[in-house]
């Protein structure tokens, strides 16, 4: 297996422990007949490191496409190098250092392990053309 389809697949771990933190929360603050209902009310957000942790799972799933994509497409491809591998180590090294990043509210380090993911997402992209 490549370095980048071993970081895929770790992306994915990390993405179910990021949707399994969150909904523990969700059931904390809102509780199992929420979770288990048809959730038909509108609540408010979840607030605290809940929703702190829910804002973190939801920021995941927007870029974990965009990665899943261009680790899939080089891979067919076979675009295989140090680019691509370093693209696909920094987006999920900076993706797991960011969970904590904003559970802690830490708000200026949280946005650079952000880009930092982006730019791990563009050095995969790169590759491409």
């Amino acid at each position: 297996m490549t370095t980048e389809l071993s970081m895929l697949c770790w992306s994915v771990v990390l993405g179910l422990l990021q949707i399994a933190i969150a909904a523990t929360f969700s059931v904390s603050q809102r509780g199992l007949g929420w979770a288990a209902g048809a959730r038909d009310a509108v609540l408010p957000p979840l607030t605290g490191i809940g929703g702190r942790f829910d804002r973190a799972r939801a920021n995941f799933l927007e870029t974990f496409p965009l990665f899943l994509a261009v680790v899939l497409i080089t891979h067919l491809l076979q675009r295989h190098d140090s680019m691509t591998v370093l693209g696909a180590q920094l987006y999920f090294w900076s993706r797991l250092i960011y969970v904590p990043l904003y559970a802690a509210g830490i708000a200026y380090v949280r946005t650079l392990a952000w880009a930092v993911s982006i730019v791990g997402i563009v050095l995969l992209l790169t590759a491409l053309f």
